[in-house]
């Protein structure tokens, strides 16, 4: 008899508090849930073992990438569905600690291990990083870190990023904008903030793939030099700086931003890169950056941030996350950005939250990895571009539901003076490029 999606609707019910939101279609073809809701498919045995094993985050994100769990309908719906009450039960919902001393829910348990069948671990997908936490934001972990989500393939890349390759938020001028224009549009943005001039120096912390360096250089006149830990990014960014004639102009480094010693800049960027520093390396990361500048010189912090908590030590990194995406990143609340920058003897000009930007930029990345989907994955692996579809699509409802946000922060290196240069109405940001 197949009945398997019916008896899991009703433990999972039990061990949840809650029933699920979702029909499930089970791997011997039953289904159970509410008629037309999305479909979340369970392919074999092997996906509950796993949430057994690894009960809630990263079990789930184990049997995704793995291919054993999978969804059917709109991913955006059921990923918003599922998440209350799964992801963001709250501090006050039940811990599994908790909820396994009702006699009910041990023995839902025991139904699911019965049904799980042979109770040996499944070994995690090979695209799962293992980097021991102990030695956290080392120079040899950063690299390590870098390299497991940035080189994955420059050509992945190009699809999910398309002609820009700006990996960052764009900066929207209308929602029916092209990607192409609003990425170009940010990269103008911190190029106006940063109040660039013909014959000035910028250092491009965490330059990606070029493109931030290339247009800063080839639209305002002005030297660039870029770092990145990433070796397939440096080598794709030299390319395209030859490319466009610019190689008097910019140069690209494979560097740690801790070993620049060539300043003084008058301007540094820094766009995407500093979720990667950690909290504890937070202060030292913005000394070294106020160091590198000329008296007067900006610093353009463009961050994703994350909700304050009630209780700062309770948080935690996200597991999928930090397993399967940016292995070692860290977020924090923009005040406490503001507030370190600050120690380091910045002045804070400037903060401009972009939060509604970054889903509309994220949803077009979703659509483009879904729109050449079987070329992502021989240019990778299945769960290397599952990994990636999970994870925009769930970033974007995050920064929709303002779970996370994301700000440009300008901060201006002060002489003892007080002379900032900044102008009177700063938001004005002067002209565009030949404007």
């Amino acid at each position: 008899m197949a009945d398997a999606a019916p008896r899991l609707q009703g433990l999972f019910a039990q061990v949840l508090g809650a029933p699920l939101p979702v029909r499930i279609r089970a791997w011997d073809g039953s289904q159970a849930g509410p008629p037309g809701a999305p479909i979340l498919v369970v392919r074999n045995r092997r996906a509950l073992r796993r949430l057994l094993w690894k009960p809630g985050e990263l079990g789930l994100a184990r049997a995704w990438v793995a291919g054993d769990l999978d969804i059917e309908g709109d991913l955006y719906a059921t990923l918003d569905l599922l998440a209350g009450l799964i992801w963001e039960r709250g501090e006050d919902a039940r811990t599994l600690a908790q909820a396994l001393r009702d006699p009910e829910v041990r023995a839902a348990v025991r139904g699911l291990v019965r049904l799980a069948g042979p109770p040996l671990p499944p070994a995690p997908p090979r695209e799962e990083a293992r980097s021991p936490r102990r030695h956290l934001h080392t120079k040899r972990t950063d690299r390590r870190a870098i390299s497991h989500h940035y080189d994955v393939g420059n050509d992945f890349y190009e699809i999910v990023l398309g002609p820009s390759m700006v990996y960052s938020c764009a900066y929207w001028p209308a929602p029916d904008s092209t990607l192409e224009q609003a990425q170009r549009d940010k990269l103008e943005l911190v190029c106006r903030k940063l109040g660039l001039k013909p014959g000035q120096r910028l250092l491009d912390v965490g330059c990606g793939w070029g493109s931030l360096a290339i247009h800063a250089a080839r639209e305002h006149g002005v030297s660039v030099v870029g770092v990145t830990l990433s070796q397939e990014q440096a080598a794709y960014a030299r390319k395209r700086v030859a490319d466009e004639g610019l190689t008097d102009k910019v140069e690209i480094r494979v560097q740690d931003y801790r070993d620049v010693r060539d300043g003084p800049y008058d301007a540094v960027s820094s766009i995407g890169m500093a979720e990667h520093v950690g909290a504890d390396r937070y202060l030292e990361y913005a000394a070294d950056l106020y160091d590198l500048l000329e008296p007067g010189g900006r610093l353009l912090n463009h961050q994703i941030a994350r909700r304050p908590q009630r209780d700062e030590t309770a948080y935690h990194v996200d597991s999928f996350i930090d397993s399967y995406v940016f292995p070692d990143g860290e977020l924090q609340p923009i005040g406490i950005t503001v507030t370190q920058l600050e120690r380091a003897g910045f002045e804070v000009r400037d903060v401009e939250s972009i939060r509604e930007h970054y889903a509309l930029t994220l949803r077009q990345w979703v659509a483009r990895l879904e729109a050449d989907w079987q070329r992502a994955v021989r240019l990778t692996s299945p769960g290397r571009a599952r990994v990636w579809r999970l994870y925009m699509a769930a970033s974007a409802l995050a920064f929709e539901h303002n779970r996370i946000g994301v700000n440009q922060v300008l901060a201006v290196r002060t002489p003892e003076s007080g002379a900032s240069g900044m102008p009177l109405r700063a938001r004005t940001w002067g002209a565009p490029a030949g404007g």
